[in-house]
């Protein structure tokens, strides 16, 4: 069983249920699933595009990526419909608990100036976004077989129903917030 979720189990829902003064155990937040999302816009033209994402994806998360595809045409953007235009991963269980490890404690210190993540990007719901703009800071990619730098999204969901609570989880779990 990976690190943080026994940090999770003997910790944070401890120290959850004293300072929200839950009734019961089932009222403590949870994370349900973390969502990965690589747009790549540039795959209109270079159909290897997806490919090379694809292989990035799989190697940080340790799971086989989703091609999302159009589901409109768009003119503007030179958009089909069912053209592939993004990647995703959804990560549950102990791959989830594992890749919120690494990502708080190996890549994120790796990001230059790094001064801590947004305290502010919560939607209001108990969910977490955020935005990294290189693959490169996780240590399972290789600098010399990348073709080009690329950001993700990564959205943290969790069962809070307030945006204290998950921040509250979040920090507990080793999320290192801005002061």
């Amino acid at each position: 069983m990976p690190r943080l979720k026994d940090l999770y189990l003997k910790e944070a829902a401890p120290a959850l249920m004293k300072k929200f003064s839950y009734k019961s155990v089932m009222q403590i937040p949870k994370f349900e699933k973390i969502v990965i999302n690589v747009g790549a816009g540039e795959a209109r033209e270079n159909s290897k595009a997806i490919d090379a994402i694809s292989g990035d994806l799989a190697k940080i998360t340790g799971q086989k990526p989703m091609v999302c595809h159009a589901k409109k045409s768009v003119a503007n953007f030179k958009l089909r419909e069912g053209m592939p235009i993004g990647v995703k991963v959804t990560l549950r269980g102990a791959k989830m608990y594992e890749f919120m490890d690494r990502l708080f404690n190996v890549a994120l210190p790796r990001v230059r100036d790094f001064r801590g993540i947004n305290p502010n990007s919560f939607d209001g719901r108990g969910n977490y976004n955020m935005g990294l703009k290189e693959q490169l800071i996780f240590p399972e990619i290789d600098f010399d077989k990348i073709d080009k730098v690329r950001g993700m999204d990564i959205c943290f969901v969790t069962t809070a129903n307030t945006d204290e609570e998950a921040r509250e989880l979040l920090t507990i779990m080793g999320a290192p917030f801005a002061k």
